[in-house]
């Protein structure tokens, strides 16, 4: 299973998608899409702060390690509550919202979705991969839960993001507030957050051959609706662009 996962890593790092964000029209389309997964990485988030820390009044000690306790309120504190470009408090989220406005991205839809939270709100492109992982969010066992949080986000998204942060620079694509996000997830996912959810997984799995199975199916499912979701934005940007589809 681990060479499944490398081969989807590494065909998710090197997907085509990334060519296109090379005019601000293709960069739209591909935001109006990757709000979603930036919203629901929030719930994956949250199914561990409470599954591994307490959340509940009265408050008791968790039953896993101070240490991933800690790992876990620490990705908490920086994604819900990191700073932008200009030093103030904001969400990822929030600061994703604020790169699309800045382009001229609708954020209608994603809006909509989470003032109703009804999945047939979805945009086509992306109501699989978001089931996926609200059901994952909800229901899936702590290392399921931990493993699409670690290879399907953490471990992933760092490479992703620099191949995304590369066009973009190339390109001379003028869009500050989202080449910030990139910069920032680069920087504290691959140095920090990564290897925080990493330690997370190890302790719980913590040498059971079955959660470690589960996990890495759990983390294989993970990479495939994300790719999923990476086609179907690159066929919404080339049915937006004919000339682009016609030399493909």
């Amino acid at each position: 299973m681990e060479k499944i996962i490398a081969n989807h890593h590494r065909s998710l790092v090197n997907h085509k998608v990334y060519s296109q964000l090379n005019s601000v029209e293709n960069i739209r389309v591909f935001m109006e899409n990757h709000i979603f997964a930036v919203w629901d990485f929030m719930s994956l988030l949250k199914s561990l702060q409470v599954k591994l820390t307490c959340t509940q009044v009265p408050w008791r000690p968790s039953g896993y390690s101070s240490d991933v306790v800690r790992m876990i309120n620490e990705i908490v504190l920086g994604e819900e509550s990191d700073f932008d470009q200009d030093g103030n408090p904001c969400s990822h989220f929030e600061l994703y919202l604020k790169a699309m406005k800045e382009v001229g991205a609708n954020t209608s839809p994603i809006l909509k979705f989470i003032e109703t939270l009804n999945t047939d709100h979805l945009p086509l492109s992306v109501k699989p991969f978001v089931e996926f992982n609200l059901d994952m969010a909800k229901n899936g066992r702590v290392e399921e839960v931990a493993a699409a949080f670690f290879y399907g986000r953490e471990k992933l998204l760092p490479e992703v993001f620099q191949s995304i942060l590369n066009v973009l620079k190339n390109k001379n694509v003028h869009c500050p507030t989202l080449t910030y996000y990139f910069e920032r997830h680069i920087e504290v996912d691959g140095d920090h957050h990564g290897p925080l959810a990493l330690k997370c997984l190890n302790e719980i799995c913590s040498g059971n051959d079955t959660k470690i199975l589960r996990a890495q199916y759990a983390g294989i499912q993970a990479l495939r609706y994300r790719e999923n979701l990476w086609d179907a934005t690159n066929q919404e940007i080339q049915s937006k662009n004919p000339l682009l589809a016609s030399v493909q």
